[in-house]
């Protein structure tokens, strides 16, 4: 029962190691005086969209929720709990 326990232990930390290192982490938004006012996502596509002076990458995923990947420092320090 206590080799039991301790495997099932070793295979829960080792699959949270695991899982915590292998996320993609997306890029935060800059917080300059372009981006800061920015809470929509149609204003992201209109320097970021095809065709664009800064368009995404062609490796981007085709997603338009532009917040929900990525964040602004100062929107996520006040979203915290306290």
């Amino acid at each position: 029962m206590k080799n039991t326990l301790v495997f099932v232990v070793f295979v829960l930390v080792v699959v949270g190691l695991l899982f915590s290192i292998s996320g993609k982490r997306s890029p935060q938004i800059p917080n300059d005086t372009d981006h800061r006012a920015i809470t929509d996502t149609t204003v992201c596509l209109g320097c970021h969209g095809p065709s664009q002076k800064y368009q995404r990458k062609t490796t981007h995923p085709p997603k338009h929720e532009c917040f929900k990947c990525h964040k602004n420092k100062k929107i996520r320090r006040e979203n915290r709990p306290s």
